[in-house]
């Protein structure tokens, strides 16, 4: 274990003031933050899970309105997977938390899962 401090980025010095004290004068630097790092919420499509019943999940974890979740339970349904939303990670693991847990309560297999966002 390394006992030295850590680094933290040093304010930049801009100068000495002449005309005072010999003061020196500090100035900030401002630290770019970027934006989280973003995860799609994707359903997988199997054989059991009655269709109906992904559209409600879709509709009540996701918001959707009806024509939006048929759309993306259809999706699901032909092309084996489709993206309900993108989220932050930690609302990604939430929703598909919620969603595990709801089709596991009305005992289907619906499979969902969180991936990240390729930029």
């Amino acid at each position: 274990m390394s006992t030295k401090p850590p680094k933290y980025p040093r304010p930049q010095v801009r100068g000495i003031d002449e005309d005072t004290d010999g003061t020196v004068v500090l100035e900030r630097r401002t630290q770019k933050t970027r934006p989280p790092k973003l995860y799609q919420v994707v359903m997988l499509n199997d054989d059991y899970t009655p269709m109906e019943f992904v559209v409600i999940v879709i509709q009540e974890y996701f918001g959707k309105d009806l024509d939006t979740a048929t759309q993306i339970m259809l999706k699901i349904h032909l092309d084996g997977r489709g993206v309900c939303g993108v989220y932050s990670r930690d609302v990604a693991a939430t929703k598909v938390n919620q969603v595990l847990e709801a089709a596991n309560k009305a005992g289907h297999p619906l499979q969902c899962v969180a991936e990240p966002v390729e930029p």
